[in-house]
Protein backbone atom coordinates (compact mmCIF):
# COMPACT_ATOMS: atom_id res chain seq x y z
CA UNK A 1 0.00 0.00 0.00
CA UNK A 2 1.37 3.37 -0.69
CA UNK A 3 -0.42 5.33 2.08
CA UNK A 4 0.55 4.14 5.99
CA UNK A 5 -2.23 2.64 7.61
CA UNK A 6 -3.19 4.53 10.85
CA UNK A 7 -3.88 3.11 13.59
CA UNK A 8 -7.49 3.88 13.72
CA UNK A 9 -7.40 2.36 10.30
CA UNK A 10 -5.84 -0.46 11.54
CA UNK A 11 -8.65 -1.13 13.62
CA UNK A 12 -11.18 -0.60 11.47
CA UNK A 13 -9.69 -3.51 9.27
CA UNK A 14 -9.61 -5.85 12.39
CA UNK A 15 -13.08 -5.38 13.04
CA UNK A 16 -14.25 -5.33 9.38
CA UNK A 17 -12.40 -8.49 8.52
CA UNK A 18 -13.96 -10.67 11.39
CA UNK A 19 -17.19 -9.20 10.53
CA UNK A 20 -16.59 -10.27 6.68
CA UNK A 21 -15.08 -13.97 7.34
CA UNK A 22 -18.17 -15.87 7.47
CA UNK A 23 -19.20 -13.92 4.20
CA UNK A 24 -21.61 -11.30 4.67
CA UNK A 25 -21.65 -8.55 6.88
CA UNK A 26 -24.89 -8.52 9.28
CA UNK A 27 -26.26 -5.26 9.82
CA UNK A 28 -25.70 -5.68 13.69
CA UNK A 29 -21.73 -5.87 13.49
CA UNK A 30 -21.84 -2.91 10.98
CA UNK A 31 -23.26 -0.90 13.28
CA UNK A 32 -21.29 -2.33 16.48
CA UNK A 33 -17.70 -1.26 14.57
CA UNK A 34 -19.55 2.70 14.17
CA UNK A 35 -20.59 2.79 17.82
CA UNK A 36 -17.32 1.64 18.72
CA UNK A 37 -15.28 4.00 16.52
CA UNK A 38 -17.09 6.78 17.91
CA UNK A 39 -17.10 6.46 21.36
CA UNK A 40 -13.56 4.09 22.10
CA UNK A 41 -10.30 6.49 23.37
CA UNK A 42 -8.27 4.46 20.99
CA UNK A 43 -10.67 6.43 18.24
CA UNK A 44 -10.50 9.81 20.02
CA UNK A 45 -9.38 12.44 17.21
CA UNK A 46 -10.56 9.51 14.52
CA UNK A 47 -13.10 11.25 11.66
CA UNK A 48 -16.02 8.69 11.25
CA UNK A 49 -15.95 9.48 7.73
CA UNK A 50 -12.70 7.34 7.00
CA UNK A 51 -14.67 4.23 8.31
CA UNK A 52 -15.82 3.44 5.02
CA UNK A 53 -12.43 4.41 3.00
CA UNK A 54 -10.98 1.96 5.61
CA UNK A 55 -13.44 -0.74 5.14
CA UNK A 56 -12.60 -0.50 1.15
CA UNK A 57 -9.35 -0.41 1.29
CA UNK A 58 -9.35 -3.90 3.57
CA UNK A 59 -11.38 -5.10 1.21
CA UNK A 60 -9.05 -4.58 -1.56
CA UNK A 61 -6.53 -6.02 0.19
CA UNK A 62 -8.60 -9.02 0.99
CA UNK A 63 -9.44 -9.58 -2.45
CA UNK A 64 -5.94 -9.97 -3.73
CA UNK A 65 -3.57 -12.64 -3.41
CA UNK A 66 -2.60 -13.76 -0.27
CA UNK A 67 -4.86 -11.01 0.83
CA UNK A 68 -5.66 -12.45 4.41
CA UNK A 69 -2.26 -12.51 5.00
CA UNK A 70 -1.26 -9.07 3.76
CA UNK A 71 -3.98 -7.91 5.91
CA UNK A 72 -3.07 -9.59 9.06
CA UNK A 73 0.44 -7.91 8.50
CA UNK A 74 -0.81 -4.73 7.89
CA UNK A 75 -2.30 -4.66 11.20
CA UNK A 76 0.29 -6.07 13.03
CA UNK A 77 2.97 -3.47 11.33
CA UNK A 78 -0.12 -0.05 12.03
CA UNK A 79 -0.17 -1.24 15.57
CA UNK A 80 2.16 -0.81 18.44
CA UNK A 81 2.48 -3.82 20.80
CA UNK A 82 0.04 -2.45 23.76
CA UNK A 83 -2.58 -2.55 21.04
CA UNK A 84 -2.46 -5.54 19.81
CA UNK A 85 -5.07 -6.67 23.10
CA UNK A 86 -7.07 -3.99 21.95
CA UNK A 87 -6.98 -5.20 18.64
CA UNK A 88 -8.15 -8.32 19.81
CA UNK A 89 -10.97 -7.12 21.86
CA UNK A 90 -12.55 -4.97 19.04
CA UNK A 91 -12.77 -8.07 17.17
CA UNK A 92 -14.17 -9.98 19.55
CA UNK A 93 -16.65 -7.25 20.08
CA UNK A 94 -17.75 -7.61 16.38
CA UNK A 95 -17.85 -11.28 16.15
CA UNK A 96 -20.12 -11.16 19.13
CA UNK A 97 -22.41 -8.47 17.88
CA UNK A 98 -25.18 -10.70 16.06
CA UNK A 99 -24.97 -13.20 19.33
CA UNK A 100 -23.51 -15.93 17.13
CA UNK A 101 -19.93 -17.14 16.52
CA UNK A 102 -19.43 -18.83 12.85
CA UNK A 103 -16.69 -21.33 12.87
CA UNK A 104 -15.01 -18.82 10.13
CA UNK A 105 -14.94 -15.84 12.78
CA UNK A 106 -13.66 -18.38 15.63
CA UNK A 107 -11.00 -19.00 12.83
CA UNK A 108 -10.31 -15.62 12.34
CA UNK A 109 -10.15 -14.74 15.98
CA UNK A 110 -7.52 -17.44 16.14
CA UNK A 111 -5.53 -16.47 13.16
CA UNK A 112 -5.05 -12.99 14.63
CA UNK A 113 -4.64 -13.94 18.56
CA UNK A 114 -1.75 -16.00 16.97
CA UNK A 115 -0.33 -13.07 14.22
CA UNK A 116 -0.21 -10.43 17.27
CA UNK A 117 1.40 -13.54 19.70
CA UNK A 118 -2.17 -12.59 22.34
CA UNK A 119 -1.34 -15.30 25.10
CA UNK A 120 -3.84 -17.93 25.84
CA UNK A 121 -4.89 -16.28 29.38
CA UNK A 122 -5.66 -12.64 27.76
CA UNK A 123 -7.43 -14.32 25.20
CA UNK A 124 -9.58 -16.32 27.10
CA UNK A 125 -10.00 -12.70 29.62
CA UNK A 126 -11.28 -10.95 26.59
CA UNK A 127 -13.81 -13.93 24.98
CA UNK A 128 -14.77 -14.83 28.92
CA UNK A 129 -15.62 -10.80 29.14
CA UNK A 130 -17.50 -10.55 25.91
CA UNK A 131 -19.61 -13.60 26.93
CA UNK A 132 -20.33 -11.28 30.46
CA UNK A 133 -21.73 -8.59 28.30
CA UNK A 134 -23.90 -10.00 25.82
CA UNK A 135 -25.08 -12.96 28.38
CA UNK A 136 -29.12 -12.86 28.42
CA UNK A 137 -31.02 -13.22 31.44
Amino acid sequence: MANTVTIPAALIYVMVMVSAADGHMPDAELQRIGRLAKFLPVFQGFDEEKIIPATREVQAILAGSEGLEIALETIKDALPPRLYDTAYALAVEVATADLWLDQTEVRFLQLLRARLEIDKLTAAAIERSAIARFRRV
